[in-house]
């Protein structure tokens, strides 16, 4: 090999970009500290960017095509220079390309619940999860901004770094909304129209275009499910009274797992006798349909269920006396 070869071999005349994946969004040109020859052939595939960096500062940018690297194509570089009558010499130079497809299917989730003020529910703890698509529609300001000079940057590294800043940005929209979480999923749609501008207004400093976002699901503590399912299941809709029957009912199964637990303190002043007087007005009403009038065993029965009331702290000993001198006079 001649002197002229060695020279030659040290040159670099093409430089290009072929995605060997679909996860790169920025990769740098592997120079190996060799020159770039005067007029050297830069190709630009659809979808990419490529960049010039001069000893950290950014240079000039090149967009999908064949591009001459010479004095009239490079104008940033030959100011920074200072070729002010073009140059005949290799030059060093780092080349970056930036990947400016659609990335999709990225993911997001509240990694904890988020407390929400609620229509129905007054107060509520929600998980939400989700996809979201972006793509690099400044390549100069992502590179300077979000990137840095890292010589290969993978969707999975911004998925990561936007992860905190997605969920509380679904928070302020879903407190924006105002829409209880029993409709949430036939609002996800709408919700993810509020999030969106508000998520972008953080993106657009890192010259990042969030494409869609979506809400695919949401969740709610077991508890709250647990009482949405017992709604359901008992088809109370619009029926107040059947309501405020459940709702007893429910305090009674608390109290019956927790008999010394405090349940009469937790339920509130006032439900004891509400109670007693659920059971004494489904007692009428059963009387009011019945073919026969009441029998000894089915008042020595309610009186029981009374004292159940009572020792779970539900009834207080006035109210339960006051039912059960009721009681005992029918007999």
């Amino acid at each position: 090999m001649g002197l002229f070869d060695f020279i030659k071999g040290e040159l670099i005349e093409v430089i290009d970009w072929v995605e060997s994946d679909n996860d790169t969004v920025i990769w740098k040109f592997p120079h190996n500290d060799n020159n770039i020859k005067n007029g050297a052939q830069l190709t630009v595939r659809e979808s990419q960017t490529a960049m010039l960096i001069d000893e950290g500062r950014f240079a000039d940018l090149y967009e999908p095509g064949r591009h001459e690297l010479i004095t009239d194509n490079m104008p940033i570089l030959t100011t920074l220079r200072s070729w002010k009558h073009g140059f005949d010499s290799p030059f060093k130079v780092d080349v970056y390309y930036a990947s400016t497809r659609t990335f999709t299917n990225l993911k997001w989730g509240t990694p904890n619940p988020i407390i929400l003020r609620d229509p129905e529910f007054k107060q509520v703890r929600v998980k939400a999860f989700g996809t979201y698509f972006i793509k690099i529609t400044d390549p100069e300001k992502f590179f300077t901004e979000f990137a840095g000079t890292k010589p290969v940057l993978k969707i999975y590294e911004i998925e990561e770094s936007l992860r905190d800043i997605v969920s509380p940005k679904f928070a302020e929209a879903v407190a924006e909304a105002q829409v209880s979480v029993l409709d949430m999923v036939a609002n996800y749609t709408e919700l993810g129209d509020k999030v969106a501008p508000i998520l972008q207004q953080d993106l657009d400093p890192f010259g990042i275009e969030l494409v869609k976002f979506q809400i695919t699901s949401t969740s709610l503590p077991k508890e709250v499910e647990e009482f949405y399912d017992k709604m359901t299941n008992m088809n109370m809709v619009g029926d107040m009274s059947k309501f405020q029957q459940f709702q007893n009912a429910n305090a009674i199964e608390k109290a019956a797992e927790n008999p010394s637990g405090g349940a009469g303190e937790g339920i509130g002043a006032g439900l004891g006798f509400g109670m007693a007087q659920m059971f004494m007005n489904q007692n009428q009403n059963q009387n009011q349909n019945a073919p026969k009038a009441e029998s000894k065993e089915d008042i020595m029965n309610l009186l029981k269920e009374l004292g159940g009331l009572k020792e779970a702290g539900i009834l207080t000993q006035e109210e339960f006396d006051a039912k059960k001198k009721e009681l005992l006079a029918r007999l």
